[in-house]
């Protein structure tokens, strides 16, 4: 199955460097609802209110709508990528290291923002976003983006970790242990760009400017760091429900996270915070993208355009510990009355390194390719 990944990974990324997709012109005009939509999303992302009859914005939609919507929940962008090969699905909820190979793998279409009338309404700092707009036109709709936060137990920190070092050092914790076996590592192949965000601030001399486009002595150095996580490391997460186990239940004190796991613990009264640390952080910008092949065109611009309402981002934001894409959301009172966007950092986007898929041809001139990135991790993973 790893293989298999890699191999799919490897074509979806030497086809960016060809060129875009080629694909039928968007729509024009919309027709009578199909009756049903299938959205492949991150856990958390799509709710209806059975986790909490507070956090609903599906029965509203079917309702005004007729539109029947079915989840299928994805704990990876890669596993997304490979949902996507089935016309099955019509929408899927992309990070950007998933949106570009969707995009030059022509596995999802151009939309057509006039059929979205709350375009407008976007934060103009993800309205031509980079991970999902190619040669001036939009592949799908801003949904959510958020940064991968520093995850700590309180009790263990009593003040936040200012440096990514403890997940990436070995050393003591603030209650004199060492950190081995006690931390966590994203299980994904761009959690290298993690790593080397790292190594930027620690060492200058590499000449790493954007954590994404690696040259070989850069990536070298990079893969030698996570070599040595590797020692250190408890576990590779990417299920948020084991990753919450973990810290509850195994020991675990620091981890790399996203916030619906910090706002989750929260909830349950378990002493965990979230900070990003000095060398800022990597992060995620969410785009509801549509299948080339999509069976319910209608349904799925009915939701694009529902998606931006004002009210379900406030409130999807402070379920998932997210931002919204709609500035207006911040004015908005959530369910649980917080200021989201003040603790999910909503003004501190300029920290963020967004994911997007490295290529093989960047600004360097040439850098380390993702097919070798997922190769690579799932090594390191391995113990090689």
């Amino acid at each position: 199955m790893q293989s298999s990944l890699i191999r799919l990974t490897a074509a979806l990324v030497s086809s960016s460097l060809i060129a875009p997709a080629v694909l039928a012109a968007p729509l024009t005009s919309l027709g009578k609802p199909e009756g049903k939509l299938n959205i492949i999303a991150w856990p958390g992302y799509i709710e209806r209110g059975q986790s909490d009859k507070n956090y609903d914005w599906v029965t509203g939609f079917e309702k005004a709508t007729g539109c029947q919507v079915n989840v299928k929940t994805a704990a990876t962008s890669d596993e997304m990528v490979s949902l996507m090969n089935s016309p099955n699905y019509d929408l899927v909820t992309a990070s950007g290291d998933a949106s570009l190979r969707l995009i030059y793998g022509k596995k999802v279409q151009e939309i057509n923002p006039a059929l979205i009338p709350s375009w407008k309404t976007l934060d103009p700092r993800v309205k031509n976003g980079n991970w999902f707009t190619v040669a001036g036109k939009p592949y799908g709709v801003p949904y959510q983006w958020g940064a991968n936060f520093l995850m700590y137990n309180s009790k263990i920190f009593p003040k936040a970790p200012s440096s990514w070092s403890v997940v990436f050092e070995p050393g003591n914790l603030p209650d004199g242990k060492p950190n081995k076996g006690r931390v966590q590592a994203y299980d994904g192949a761009i959690y290298i760009a993690d790593a080397a965000l790292y190594l930027m601030h620690k060492n200058p001399k590499l000449g790493i400017k954007d954590p994404y486009e690696l040259n070989e002595a850069q990536y070298a150095a990079v893969l030698q760091l996570l070599r040595q996580q590797k020692g250190l490391t408890h576990r590779y997460w990417h299920d948020v429900t084991v990753q919450m186990n973990d810290f509850k239940k195994e020991g675990v004190a620091v981890s790399s996270a996203w916030g619906y796991t910090i706002n989750t613990l929260q909830a349950e009264k378990f002493p965990v915070a979230g900070t990003i640390p000095q060398e800022g952080a990597t992060g995620w910008a969410d785009t509801t993208m549509l299948h080339a092949q999509a069976q319910h065109p209608v349904c799925a611009y009915k939701w694009m355009e529902w998606s931006l309402n004002k009210n379900l981002q406030s409130a999807l934001a402070e379920w998932f510990g997210s931002n919204p894409v709609v500035a207006d959301a911040c004015k908005t009172k959530a369910p649980g009355g917080s200021n989201f966007c003040q603790s999910n950092g909503f003004d501190r986007f300029g920290q963020i390194r967004f994911w997007r898929t490295p290529v093989a041809k960047c600004s360097q001139g040439s850098c380390v390719p993702y097919s070798r990135w997922t190769a690579d991790y799932i090594a390191i993973m391995g113990g090689r």
